[in-house]
């Protein structure tokens, strides 16, 4: 047996399809939330928009929702390096709390912050569908949706994305 680790998304690999595309092993094992922390759209992409983060507010009332996924250690590589290990997250460990219990898990958090990036309409696609695939609560999805975001004007990239939305 393939020894594995617990990994908390809270942003666009919450879309089972999105992650599995980087690490095939994903398996769901449910969802949970980690408390005292808040979801924004602030961490600095290479590609000049906003993408998720989880930020601490020390206010047990926040939450931020995810999924908890288990994933071989060997592709922990792949996913720091799908993430940007080392170039704008760091990698993390957070309490995570589930109907099935608390657990640790990793997660990614963002190094480099800027309240006034937006996210691109495609990533928050991501977030929204894989929160939606996974029946987060519904006040909590409804934040999502209205978060304001921007269109990409790279054709390219923005037609790849749109591709994998389309497969979902």
């Amino acid at each position: 047996m393939n020894e594995t680790f617990l990994y908390f998304a809270y942003g666009s690999n919450m879309l089972t399809r999105r992650l599995r595309k980087r690490t095939p092993s994903a398996v769901v094992i449910g969802t949970g939330f980690v408390g005292g922390h808040r979801l924004t759209f602030d961490k600095v992409s290479t590609d000049g928009s906003g993408k998720c983060n989880i930020e601490s507010t020390n206010d047990p009332a926040d939450r931020v929702y995810g999924v908890l996924f288990s994933i071989e250690m060997s592709e922990a590589q792949n996913l720091d390096e799908a993430e940007g290990l080392g170039s704008g997250y760091q990698k993390s460990g957070v309490h995570v709390v589930s109907p099935t219990g608390a657990r640790m898990a990793v997660t990614y958090i963002a190094d480099n912050t800027n309240p006034l990036l937006l996210p691109y309409d495609w990533y928050k696609d991501f977030v929204v569908r894989g929160a939606i695939e996974h029946k987060l609560p519904a006040p909590y999805v409804r934040r999502l949706q209205t978060t304001d975001s921007q269109r990409d004007l790279n054709e390219k990239r923005r037609a790849r994305n749109e591709a994998v939305l389309a497969q979902a």
